[in-house]
């Protein structure tokens, strides 16, 4: 069988796979890459190693504790803050279903599904500010997207969603541009 023959299901019918309208991956922007993060903790570290020295030449050696807490604290949050920048969301429209896949720190998974015809979408503005807060509500259910992406980029992709989900309301596919 060549790949130009369609596949059949058991009932006889044509067995097609079903493209979304719209796909998109968001996830948090960092700005400290990891070049970065090792210069901010070489000079954090040689900062406070070069006044926990001084503390401790004076006599004052219970500071130079306080010193090396502060570098543990400034490794840590930075951490953390990597940890959660693994989160990310992917929004997919097919003719009949939204798919919403949103999987957070430590790999923590949730997927919402919707009919694309009972959505609605709420996208929240500000005048001086921009799109504060996307809400995609279906059946009592309301997911929020793309809440970790900042005021220009949930604009952007406010607006994409918009066009995609009319797109997918009316039957015709996006244009990617």
């Amino acid at each position: 069988m060549t790949s130009d023959n369609p596949k059949h299901a058991p009932d006889g019918g044509d067995v097609t796979e079903e493209r979304p309208f719209f796909s998109a991956v968001l996830t948090p922007y960092r700005s400290l890459g990891p070049n970065g993060f090792l210069a901010l903790m070489l000079c954090t570290g040689a900062l406070c190693i070069g006044h926990a020295v001084v503390f401790l030449i004076v006599g004052a050696w219970p500071i130079v504790i306080f010193f090396g807490l502060d570098i543990a604290l400034v490794w840590l949050a930075f951490r953390l803050n990597y940890a959660a920048a693994r989160a990310s969301e992917e929004v997919s429209i097919y003719a009949h279903e939204i798919v919403i896949r949103k999987i957070g720190p430590g790999k923590r998974r949730q997927e919402f599904r919707f009919n694309t015809f009972w959505v609605r979408l709420t996208v929240d503005r500000l005048e001086d500010e921009g799109v504060t807060r996307i809400l995609l509500t279906s059946r009592g259910q309301a997911v929020p997207v793309g809440d970790f992406l900042n005021p220009p980029d949930r604009t952007s992709f406010a607006s994409a969603l918009t066009a995609a989900l009319a797109a997918a309301k009316a039957g015709r596919p996006v244009l990617a541009g």
